[in-house]
């Protein structure tokens, strides 16, 4: 078949980075219970909130990586460089899994708080431990606050076809993707949960966030311009978040909530998260309608000082998440210790977020670390020995100065080459 798909352009979108980022910040706090700072979050001023966020970029960020690679290397490639990237988040939850259950189980023990089990469910590793990990293994016994990246997973593992499909009848996978999500709400499609239930993000809903987020990031967001930036598309985006924050107040503020009718009221509370009420589907996607109108790949604001910290930890997005979603905890049982008063919950979250960024700085620079330094310039510096210069020079080139002075008086880099002759560059002048 044909390719439709429009590829995304070279070089790293900020925007990307820094709204994973905000996701990671936000779901930090999300996790800590009453805790007054989380009302910065968009949670509370509207349907959507920073899983959302996460899901759509994984989505986006998944085609954008891979896409390139599946064209010009074929599926076997961009297949199997998705399945390692499975490995990746498989081998990052199952740690994050363990030291998170070995922290509240300390925890209860240490403070002999038994509530605290319960509260994490995590009740059912003392009961029966054995068969409790195997489920955790498998994906159905997940912790309080780990069922992200158990979604993430499962989605990026079935990611692969889907990729080569819509790199060819995009339009058509983003169907079929909203006939699943209606046909799983129509008959309660879900996977199970260990001991019992269901997962609280569905995979058959939350599928759409993530299929939505690759067709925008394989043109599907260029191709719906003129629909973006029209005047009614504006002020029908403007209305609805108008009307997402009255609805969203109400559930917050039962004397509010008892000024509209009944049914009115009902239909958008409790915020329906496990099946991706289609209230909330719209209410993201409004979002993102106006970051693509106001918000350009090129705005020379990504680039100012004071985003850095979010596009670090939006760029080291994994290992933020993770030591977030540990941070969460250790907040929560510090307010439990202190009372809960205004004072600590601000230092948690400052001291979270603070720790969190530090790790993407450290992860960033550590990776820089990992490369090979540049090759020495082969021309010293003005005030360089020679005998230093030289040693650079045969550093970078690899050719001892003979050896250099004999390819130059053949036609290497100095000069032409004779004439019928090909000229051969020197060792170390190529391409890394």
């Amino acid at each position: 078949m044909q390719i439709q798909a429009i590829l995304p352009g070279k070089g790293r979108d900020l925007r990307l980075d820094l709204f994973r980022g905000l996701a990671n910040w936000a779901i930090y706090l999300d996790h800590i219970p009453d805790n007054v700072v989380n009302w910065i979050t968009t949670r509370n001023y509207g349907f959507s909130d920073a899983a959302d966020l996460f899901v759509f970029i994984s989505g986006y960020t998944a085609s954008f990586v891979y896409a390139k690679m599946m064209l010009e290397r074929g599926f076997i490639v961009g297949g199997t460089r998705l399945t390692k990237r499975v490995w990746q988040l498989y081998v990052a939850h199952i740690v994050l899994f363990v030291i998170y259950i070995v922290a509240i189980g300390y925890v209860a023990l240490r403070f002999s708080d038994p509530d605290i089990i319960n509260e994490f469910n995590v009740a059912g590793l003392v009961d029966n431990p054995i068969e409790t990990l195997r489920q955790g293994l498998l994906l159905k016994f997940k912790p309080v606050n780990l069922d992200v990246l158990p979604l993430y997973i499962v989605l990026m593992g079935l990611f692969p076809p889907v990729l080569w499909l819509m790199l060819r009848r995009p339009d058509m996978v983003m169907i079929a993707s909203f006939a699943l999500y209606f046909t799983a709400r129509y008959f309660d499609w879900n996977l199970q949960s260990y001991p019992a239930g269901t997962w609280y993000f569905n995979p058959f809903c939350w599928q759409l966030l993530f299929v939505f987020g690759a067709w925008c990031a394989l043109g599907g967001s260029t191709r719906s311009r003129s629909i973006i930036n029209s005047r009614y598309m504006l002020w029908f985006c403007i209305t609805y978040l108008v009307f997402a924050l009255v609805m969203t107040m109400a559930g917050r503020f039962p004397g509010f909530g008892e000024m509209f009718p009944e049914w009115l009221f009902d239909a958008f509370n409790p915020n329906d998260k496990t099946n991706l009420a289609p209230y909330r589907f719209l209410h993201f996607a409004v979002l993102v309608v106006l970051v693509i109108r106001f918000i350009p790949k090129d705005w020379k604001g990504l680039e100012s000082p004071i985003f850095d910290p979010l596009i670090k930890c939006g760029q080291q997005s994994l290992a933020v998440f993770c030591v977030g979603v540990f941070l969460s905890f250790v907040g929560h049982f510090a307010l439990m210790l202190s009372w809960g008063t205004l004072l600590a919950q601000i230092v948690v979250s400052v001291t979270g977020i603070a720790l969190m960024t530090m790790v993407a700085y450290y992860i960033t620079w550590s990776k820089k670390q990992d490369k090979p330094l540049k090759p020495a310039l082969a021309k010293a510096a003005p005030d360089q020995p020679a005998g230093i210069a030289a040693a650079a020079s045969v550093a970078a080139t690899g050719i001892e100065p003979e050896a250099r002075t004999t390819t130059q008086a053949a036609g290497g880099p100095a000069g032409p080459a004779p004439s019928g002759t090909q000229s051969v560059p020197s060792a170390g002048t190529g391409q890394n």
